[in-house]
């Protein structure tokens, strides 16, 4: 039997249903359900404004667009959002995905924090990011059904999530902290992180090895 939430069918392929289980059991449930809602609202705000993503690869992308935040997906000194995008290849080339779908779902999670490039790409790396915004900071959430939203989160619960959410962030990052260069992550170890000071581009052009 289907499983619906809020009008969103969730897809009930193999990869899809082992990816479920594998990010459920080797993430926590803040990125799991964070994950799933994202999913969920990435197909509400698509179907708003008329994207047609390919449901298996934006339910793949949602998966594991946060993973890069936890250990076990963090194997090289990168961006966390690489680590995610990495991993999901991996995991899609494995199943026998084409080349061309499994950069896709990279290209997705590669984007998904950052500003304003996403919503000009293909329908599956836009949806990804709009999905993303509304979970977390709440972009579009007003022109979404209250109904939907809450049947959405009576399965997927957010709990505390913006302090969790957060510190799931300074966790993920503060071991690497010089790979929030020029991204939104420097924002939070700046935030929560003593001693912790960005490095501006202003310094990287005026600290250059050239002599003008």
């Amino acid at each position: 039997m289907s499983e619906i939430i809020a009008g969103v069918e969730i897809p009930e392929t193999p990869a899809a249903a082992e990816a479920t289980r594998l990010i459920r059991d080797t993430t926590n449930p803040l990125i799991f359900h964070h994950s799933r809602r994202v999913f969920l609202f990435s197909t509400l705000r698509g179907r708003e404004l008329g994207l047609r993503p390919d449901p298996e690869l934006l339910y793949l992308s949602a998966l594991f667009h946060d993973t890069g935040l936890l250990r076990p997906f963090s194997d090289v000194e990168q961006r966390f959002e690489l680590d995610g995008a990495d991993h999901a290849r991996r995991f899609l080339l494995e199943r026998g995905f084409s080349g061309a779908a499994a950069e896709v779902v990279w290209t997705a999670i590669a984007l998904h924090t950052t500003p304003g490039i996403p919503g000009r790409m293909g329908d599956e790396v836009a949806a990804t990011n709009f999905g993303v915004l509304t979970d977390v900071v709440g972009s579009g959430l007003d022109q979404l059904d209250p109904g939907q939203v809450e049947e959405i989160t009576a399965v997927h619960p957010r709990g505390d999530f913006k302090i969790d959410f957060l510190r799931a962030f300074v966790d993920g990052l503060s071991y690497r902290p010089d790979t929030t260069y020029g991204t939104v992550n420097a924002d939070v170890l700046e935030h929560f992180v003593p001693g912790f000071r960005r490095v501006s581009m202003v310094e990287r052009i005026m600290e250059s090895a050239w002599s003008a």
